[in-house]
C-alpha cells in the first residue's frame, strides 16, 4: 500500500531530532555551494570571517581541516557553541563528511569537552559519513552513565536508517529497561519506521504503550497515526484522529492535519468529506508557511476533479507566494488533468518569462500531452523551445516523442530517438514496452539485425530488460518471432 503524503511528517520529525542534537532525517537538499546567507545571523564578527572561508568548500570530498588549522595558525580564537552551531548547519545541508570533521576537530586538536548532545551529534554523523559498524564502537567506547535517551535516541534512529528491525527493536527495549523511552520522539522514530513499512498493527501497540505510560502525542505522533488512517480508509480512526487533534490545546493541529484528512477521504471514495477538509486546510495557511501547502492542495484538488478550486488556488498562491519550478510542476498536470491545454499553455508561458533555471520537466508534462494526442509538431516545438534556451531533453522527452512517431507511423525516426532516449537516459527513467517492442519489431521486418541487436544491447547495459529477456529478444529477432514473446 502506498504512503500518505509523508513527507512533511518526516521534515517534522528531523526538526525534532535536529533541535535535541540527535540525529537527523535531514529533507534539505545537498548544498555544493555557499550556505544560506540567513545562517550567518547571531555570529560573531570573528566567528563569522571563519564561516565565511568554510561557506564555498561545497565538495564533500574536500576537507575543512587544514583551514580549520590556518584559523589557528593565525592566532584567532574559536567558540565552541558557534563550532556546534557550523556543525549543526552542515548537516542540514547534508554536508555530513565536513560537519563530522568539524566535530573531530574540537576534540583532536581543540581538546573540547563533548557535551551529551555532541556525543549523539557525532554518533549520528559517523554513521552517515562511515556506516554502521563504526557507529556502533563509537556508541560502545561512550561511558555508560553519558549514554542518555539523546544518545540511545541518536542509535535507535541508525538503526531504522538501516532498516534494521531486530537491532532497532532491541535498543528500543533497552531504552525501555533503562527508563529511556518516556518521550514521544522516541516513539515517534519507531513510529515512523512501522508506518513505512505499513505494519499498521505494531503501530497500534505502540500508541497504546504511549497512553498506558502517560506519554503524551505531540504532532509528529498525531500525524504518523492519522496517515496510518488515511492509508488503510479507516474513516472511523480518521474522524476519531482530526477529532482528538482538534480538541489538543498544544498546538498539533495544522494545514496538514486536514490534508492527510483529505488523502484518506479520497482513498476511501468519500469526496464531499475530503473536500471539506481541504477547504479546512486552506484556512489553516499561514502567511509565513511554505509554499508546500499550494502545491500539495493544488494536486489534491485536481484528484477531487474541482479545476475551479484548483485555479482559485492558483492565484492565492501567485499572489501570496514567489513560485518555483516545483510549483509549476504542481499546477501544469493539475490542469491537464481536465484536458486544458490552454490553461496549461498560458501558465507555461509565464514560467518560460521568468524561470531561473529551466527544468525541462515542466515542459515534459505538456509534449506528453500533445504527443498522446497525436499534436507532434506542437510537441517539437516546445523540445526546439528548450534547445534555444540550451536546455537538453531529457529521456523521458524522447520516450514521449518515440510513442508519438510510432502512433503516426515514423517508425524510423521512433528508432533513432529510441536510441538516443536510451543514451541520455537516468537511473530511474525507464521506456515503455510500446516504444521499445515496436521500435525492435519495425528493425526486424526491415532486416536490420545489427540495429535490433544494438538496441536491445542498450536496454540491457541501461538495466532496463533482464539478461534471459535480452537473450530471448535477440533469439527471437534472428529466427523472425514476435520480440513482445520474448516479455512474457
Amino acid at each position: 500500500m502506498k504512503l500518505v503524503r509523508l513527507r512533511t511528517i518526516l521534515e517534522s520529525v528531523s526538526s525534532q531530532l535536529r533541535n535535541r542534537n540527535v540525529s537527523s532525517i535531514s529533507s534539505y537538499s545537498t548544498a555544493t555551494g555557499n550556505l544560506r546567507p540567513k545562517w550567518r545571523r547571531g555570529i560573531s564578527n570573528s566567528m563569522n570571517a571563519l564561516f565565511r572561508r568554510i561557506s564555498p568548500l561545497g565538495d564533500p570530498k574536500v576537507s575543512i581541516v587544514p583551514m580549520l588549522d590556518q584559523w589557528v595558525q593565525e592566532g584567532r580564537t574559536v567558540d565552541q557553541l558557534q563550532l556546534r552551531d557550523f556543525i549543526k548547519r552542515l548537516r542540514s545541508f547534508k554536508r555530513y563528511s565536513q560537519a563530522l570533521q568539524m566535530s573531530m576537530w574540537m576534540t583532536d586538536k581543540r581538546y573540547l569537552v563533548l557535551n551529551v548532545g555532541d556525543m549523539a551529534t557525532r554518533l549520528d554523523l559517523i554513521h552517515k559519513v562511515k556506516g554502521i559498524e563504526q557507529a556502533e564502537n563509537y556508541f560502545n567506547n561512550i561511558p555508560i552513565q553519558l549514554r542518555g535517551h539523546e544518545v540511545y535516541g541518536t542509535l535507535l534512529n541508525c538503526y531504522v536508517n538501516e532498516k534494521s528491525l531486530e537491532r532497532a527493536e532491541a535498543t528500543m527495549q533497552r531504552m525501555r529497561d533503562l527508563g529511556l523511552a518516556k518521550y514521544p520522539l522516541v516513539y515517534n522514530t519507531f513510529l515512523k519506521f512501522y508506518y513505512q513499512n505499513e505494519n499498521y498493527e505494531k503501530i497500534d501497540s505502540l500508541m497504546h504503550e504511549m497512553e498506558e505510560k502517560g506519554i503524551g502525542c505531540d504532532k509528529v505522533t498525531f500525524g504518523i497515526r492519522l496517515s496510518a488512517y488515511a492509508a488503510t480508509s479507516d474513516v472511523k480512526g480518521i474522524e476519531d484522529t482530526v477529532t482528538l487533534m482538534e480538541s489538543d490545546s498544544s498546538g498539533v493541529l495544522d494545514w496538514e492535519t486536514y490534508f492527510i484528512a483529505a488523502s484518506g477521504y479520497v482513498k476511501a471514495g468519500l469526496l464531499d468529506k475530503a473536500l471539506s477538509m481541504l477547504k479546512k486546510s486552506e484556512g489553516l495557511i499561514k502567511d509565513e508557511t511554505s509554499d508546500k501547502p499550494y502545491d500539495y492542495l493544488i494536486t489534491q484538488y485536481a484528484t477531487c476533479g474541482k479545476k475551479d478550486a484548483v485555479l482559485r488556488l492558483w492565484e492565492l498562491y501567485r499572489k501570496n507566494k514567489k513560485v518555483y519550478n516545483r510549483g509549476y510542476r504542481c499546477v501544469i498536470p493539475s490542469l491537464l488533468k481536465f484536458d486544458d491545454m490552454e490553461s496549461a499553455e498560458k501558465v507555461l508561458e509565464e514560467w518560460e518569462s521568468q524561470c531561473e533555471h529551466y527544468d525541462i520537466r515542466i515542459p515534459n508534462f505538456l509534449i506528453d500531452a500533445y504527443c498522446r494526442k497525436g499534436l507532434l509538431q506542437k510537441a517539437e516545438t516546445l523540445i526546439n523551445r528548450a534547445n534555444l534556451k540550451g536546455v537538453k531533453p531529457d529521456a523521458w522527452t524522447w520516450f514521449y516523442i518515440v510513442t508519438a512517431y510510432l502512433r503516426d507511423n515514423q517508425t524510423e525516426k521512433a528508432v533513432d530517438t529510441l536510441e538516443e532516449a536510451l543514451v541520455v537516459r537516468g537511473d530511474q527513467q525507464k521506456p515503455n514496452d510500446e516504444s521499445w517492442a515496436a521500435s525492435l519489431e519495425y528493425l526486424k521486418e526491415k532486416g536490420d539485425l545489427e540495429g535490433a541487436e544494438k538496441i536491445i544491447k542498450l536496454l540491457r547495459d541501461k538495466e532496463i530488460i533482464s539478461e534471459d529477456v535480452q537473450d530471448r529478444l535477440l533469439n527471437n529477432v534472428r529466427v523472425g518471432k514476435s520480440n513482445l514473446d520474448a516479455i512474457n
